[in-house]
């Protein structure tokens, strides 16, 4: 007499919110297993999707299946089973070499011959394809949004998203606060960390309510997405929301950023004044050096030092 495995799978994903809750799916496979005079060895449940291999659960089912535990499982639907190629075939081959003796499903008629695993691969290839395309369809349907102005995503600090109308609109509170933010910045008097923690004293924080690291705030500084327009597959787009910040005012931080992001370095090399016509008192020729110095106010200063040639010491 087979032994049977029962498995019972839902997934988070969207494609799965249709499909029979977890308790309802033992319901219905305990009444058949009793109806179909089915040995339950052991029931098993997976809350992870199937779309991509390496369920811990199901893989651990198949082991014991090869380790000849059990040699049948009772599934709702082939898609428990799997909805990617290599689950799929995994089931298949072990049905071909025999550890898998027997597979049951309520909504689909599967015997382990040449006719019902041409069946299941079939049922498998629907699966699959229902995955792919969904995930097509998604795409294109976030292509769409984006050509109508809608930003695909969570909104940035200062703006909520409205869940009804699946649009996102101005945050009155944090708004106020990160227009501030920006109008700072720009007097360009302020460092990042200076910004971090004027944010931190408006409350807004880390998710573990420490400020802000320097990096997430040059990304706020730099999101375009607060004058009216936002990224999307590396493109800028005109979005319909409403902006917070001016153009102007935008400009202007951009042009701190880059300043003190990028800082021009001359060459080593570069010929500075003076060179080649001093000398220290004891032989050696003066060169020059370029140096760069940040204040804690975040002004950008470069000077010139000049020493003697240590090369021409060592020679």
């Amino acid at each position: 007499m087979n032994k049977y495995f029962l498995y019972a799978r839902k997934s988070t994903d969207v494609e799965d919110k249709q499909i029979l809750s977890i308790e309802a799916q033992i319901t219905e496979l305990r009444a058949y297993a009793k109806q179909e005079k089915l040995e339950i060895i052991e029931e098993l449940i997976e809350k992870q999707s199937a779309k991509i291999p390496g369920r811990p659960i199901f893989n651990e089912m198949l082991e014991k299946i090869e380790n000849g535990e059990a040699n049948g499982i009772l599934a709702w639907n082939p898609d428990r089973l799997a909805r990617n190629s290599v689950d799929g075939g995994r089931v298949i081959f072990l049905l071909d070499c025999g550890p898998l003796q027997s597979l049951k499903f309520p909504t689909f008629w599967c015997d382990n011959t040449s006719q019902g695993k041409f069946m299941l691969n079939i049922a498998f290839g629907q699966s699959k394809y229902y995955v792919d395309s969904l995930s097509d369809n998604t795409k294109r349907g976030l292509r769409q949004k984006v050509r109508r102005g809608e930003y695909p995503s969570l909104a940035p600090i200062g703006y909520l998203n409205d869940p009804r109308n699946k649009s996102i609109f101005v945050d009155k509170k944090k708004s106020v606060i990160i227009k501030k933010m920006f109008e700072l910045y720009a007097q360009n008097n302020s460092r990042l960390e200076d910004i971090s923690h004027f944010l931190a004293q408006q409350g807004i924080t880390s998710k573990n309510g420490k400020d802000l690291k320097r990096d997430r705030i040059s990304y706020i500084l730099s999101n375009p997405f607060y004058v009216g327009l936002f990224r999307y597959s590396k493109e800028i787009h005109e979005g319909k929301h409403q902006p917070i910040i001016s153009k102007k005012i935008f400009d202007k931080v951009q042009e701190i950023l880059k300043q003190r992001g990028r800082p021009h370095h001359q060459a080593k090399n570069q010929p500075q004044p003076y060179c080649g016509l001093l000398h220290c008192k004891c032989g050696m020729m003066i060169t020059a050096e370029n140096k760069i110095k940040i204040q804690k106010n975040g002004n950008i200063h470069n000077y010139i030092y000049y020493q003697e040639n240590q090369k021409q010491r060592n020679v």
